[in-house]
């Protein structure tokens, strides 16, 4: 038989034919958000460089903190990864980074020290004052 949709608490859930769930049910915890201030970026900076309005966050080891962030545009998104997609931009992050950051956010920030993107990570236990680096 075919996949359907059945009903379940006011949202939908795949099931196969024997009426066994196959997708986990939506959580309300996004697994990482992109605000509206770094999507705007994120498209200015595509359309200048002639490229997809892609930002692809990763983690990599290093920084003053143990962790740190690492942010670039990209050209599609992987098979694996997560994506997150605002006003026509999308963030993407592979499952490994995601384990990092998951129920975060990317913004873009202006202030008198300058403009970069932030992320805000629930899971850092703490950072470095230029926001580039963490710990767990």
């Amino acid at each position: 038989m075919s996949p359907r949709a059945a009903p379940r608490n006011n949202s939908f859930r795949i099931v196969d034919g024997d009426g066994k769930a196959y997708l986990r049910p939506m959580t309300s915890i996004a697994d990482i958000d992109l605000t509206p201030s770094a999507a705007a970026r994120v498209a200015a900076i595509a359309t200048r460089q002639g490229k997809p309005a892609i930002l692809r966050l990763a983690i990599d080891g290093g920084g003053c903190a143990g962790f740190q962030y690492k942010f670039e545009l990209a050209d599609a998104p992987e098979s694996d990864d997560i994506v997150a997609t605002r006003d026509g931009v999308s963030l993407v992050v592979d499952p490994m980074s995601l384990d990092l950051v998951r129920g975060g956010a990317v913004d873009y920030v202006e202030s008198l020290g300058g403009a970069a993107f932030r992320v805000t990570n629930p899971n850092a236990a703490s950072g470095c004052g230029c926001g580039s680096s963490f710990s767990i």
